[in-house]
């Protein structure tokens, strides 16, 4: 049996610097001719089958969605449908939120067995004004995300707005880099909110940062509004 070679960080750094030079197509594209396009779109195709072909491995992924700008959890639920797509099952936990039913919610109960969803909070702190009812919600919050955290069963364990709660103090960043680390191998975790401990983000797969650059609600005065903010 031929034992297999490591792939050297150089050969994957060379496939995307190749990328990269041959470039994109579509009126970016330098060539005028179609012939001339013909050929570096080949020679792009077979980087870009090269690049993939050697990206084999797979492990379950540690993803933050962060930052001030709209999205976070509608990334995340964007994660959700796509694994019950694939059959797999999923694990929702809500810290903070949970005053109200958001349309995912509704949409998503279709999936019924697939699907599990915990809203186990009360609201933002000045709805609830309670420092010691949320911290005791955030605590069973967490107790439920670690179940399913421990659970091979759960392709994918989202902990919405977890963020919030480390950074309000009702739980300690390394109970949850504790717990996150006792998921399956295979088994990916998606941790939103804002202002994420730089801890976390070092520890993490994947991590995208929503950049707040317009929003109706400060600059116009619009209010929340069904199937855009819940």
């Amino acid at each position: 049996m031929t034992k297999e070679i490591p792939l050297q960080k150089s050969d994957l750094e060379n496939l995307d610097q190749s990328a990269s030079q041959i470039g994109m197509g579509g009126e970016l594209a330098p060539e005028k001719d179609d012939k001339g396009y013909r050929i570096r779109m080949e020679k792009r195709k077979e980087v870009q089958r090269k690049r993939l072909e050697k990206r084999t491995k797979e492990k379950g992924l540690v993803i933050v969605f962060t930052g001030h700008g709209k999205g976070k959890t509608t990334a995340a639920l964007g994660i959700a449908l796509r694994t019950l797509g694939h059959g797999e099952r999923v694990a929702i936990v809500q810290f903070i939120k949970g005053g109200w039913e958001p349309g995912e919610a509704r949409a998503l109960k279709s999936f019924k067995s697939s699907l599990t969803w915990h809203a186990l909070g009360e609201g933002f702190t000045w709805e609830t004004q309670d420092r010691n009812r949320d911290k005791e919600l955030v605590s069973a919050a967490w107790e439920k995300s670690l179940t399913y955290l421990k659970s091979a069963e759960q392709k994918l364990v989202i902990l919405d707005e977890i963020n919030i709660a480390i950074k309000l103090g009702y739980l300690s960043l390394s109970e949850v880099l504790e717990g996150i680390s006792m998921r399956h191998p295979r088994n990916h975790v998606v941790l939103t909110g804002r202002d994420a401990p730089k801890e976390l983000i070092d520890n993490s797969d994947l991590v995208t940062e929503m950049k707040l650059i317009r929003h109706p609600f400060k600059e116009q005065g619009v209010k929340a509004q069904a199937g855009i903010e819940f």
